[in-house]
């Protein structure tokens, strides 16, 4: 077994082993998700890169990749679409964020062989379009007002969609009563036990929180499969009910924050946070221009977890879109750099982060987008060789004790 196989399988030895299994299942996909699933393994290495070129401290959100950007409802009911996952969000040196980004590029498109001079081009535009807005240093926003192509698409999809036609797709109906759909294969039925002792909780959730929803009881609870590094983290979905309006529901997700998986390879001091909900959420607040709905933490049973709604639709630039429309990714890629590099202006200058005239001087200096993309196409490689030796432990057995049957209770 290789020693990459060993961090990767002690790295998740904290996990729902049920889950892991599923998760391992998932990563040998291909080396795109093996990607998503391996951030601490890509860490590791840039924390020890010699050739990797220096930048300012700022907030970044950890796991940046192409699929990590999408469009959801904000608190103010609005649509948006930007960064959406915070679970590595940390402080450290801005470019580790772009360097996550580009790098994923350069995977995504070796993976569904697309000509390579198509992936240095995009990630170029990238790095100029990342680094123009620093310049700029306004924190711009996409909405479904001012956005284009795809994302344009995205948004619009999510200002048609309602809580209505996603109840349609993750519930049933049992004789007058509704409830989670258990043959969905993202939902896996729950211990009794569990079961009430989350209902309880979420109850209690919702009377004593402030960010929490009025007048809701609690219906149903499932466990929810979702993401690819996540997946062995415990992850619940909750059927709520209005006490004041006939047939009115909410889906809130609740998922348990670890801690960061570039901590271990950062010397830089951050803040002491109450807990790691607390830290993930604070970071999102900070770095996105509207918070998701319902964004909040929760303690069960002496693990803390985000809460947040489960949106209706949570557009992203899924792997097959990629294949299919990367002749159209240049205005996606555009934004995306232009939204990565609005995060870090508009969480400048907090708790000693570099302020916005610093980011503006780091990126007018030459030579950085070059070192990126040389590091970029260097890491991506390496990514690739990891996965074709992961293929091969787990044929070889490594991973055997997550490759039992299918489908079981988590808990």
């Amino acid at each position: 077994m290789s020693a990459r196989s060993d961090k990767i399988k002690s790295f998740n030895k904290t996990r729902l082993p049920s889950i892991v299994r599923l998760k391992y299942d998932a990563m040998l996909e291909n080396a795109f998700r093996f990607y998503r699933g391996t951030c601490h393994l890509f860490y590791e290495r840039i924390a020890a890169l010699k050739t990797m070129p220096k930048s300012p401290i700022g907030w970044i959100s950890g796991d940046l990749h192409l699929e990590n950007f999408g469009s959801y409802k904000g608190n103010n009911k609005l649509v948006y679409f930007d960064l959406n996952d915070f679970d590595e969000a940390v402080k450290a040196p801005v470019l580790w964020e772009v360097l996550r980004l580009v790098t994923s590029i350069f995977i995504a498109f070796q993976t569904l062989e697309i000509d390579g001079e198509q992936a240095m081009n995009l990630a170029g535009l990238f790095l100029k379009s990342y680094g123009s807005t620093l310049i700029g240093g306004k924190a711009i926003d996409l909405d479904p007002r001012t956005a284009k192509g795809i994302i344009g698409d995205f948004l619009k999809r999510a200002e048609r969609s309602s809580t209505d036609e996603l109840l349609q797709k993750r519930t049933l109906r049992k004789g007058r009563k509704l409830q989670l759909d258990t043959r969905d294969e993202r939902h896996f039925k729950l211990e009794k036990e569990l079961k009430s002792e989350l209902i309880t909780h979420m109850e209690e959730w919702l009377s004593q929180n402030n960010d929490s929803p009025y007048h809701y009881r609690v219906k149903d609870v499932v466990y929810r499969l979702a993401g690819t590094g996540s997946l062995g983290q415990k992850r619940y979905l909750f059927l709520l009910k209005s006490t004041l309006k006939k047939d009115r529901y909410l889906l809130i997700d609740m998922k348990q924050a670890y801690p960061s998986s570039l901590s271990p390879f950062l010397s830089i001091a951050q803040p002491e946070w109450e807990n790691e909900a607390e830290r993930i959420v604070s970071i999102q607040k900070r770095m996105q221009h509207v918070s998701a709905s319902l964004l909040s933490t929760s303690t069960f049973k002496g693990e803390d977890y985000v809460v947040q709604e489960l949106q209706p639709v949570k557009d992203t630039l899924k792997f097959k879109l990629i294949r299919e429309e990367y002749r159209k990714l240049y205005q996606v890629i555009d934004d995306m750099a232009m939204l990565t590099a609005a995060s870090q202006l508009r969480s400048s200058g907090m708790d000693g982060t570099a302020t916005k005239d610093e980011l503006k001087t780091f990126a007018l200096k030459d030579g950085w987008q070059k070192q990126i993309l040389e590091v970029a196409i260097e890491q991506a490689a390496l990514v690739c060789a990891d996965f074709g030796a992961f293929q091969q432990d787990y044929r070889n057995g490594a991973y055997k004790m997550q490759s039992e049957k299918k489908k079981q209770p988590v808990l």
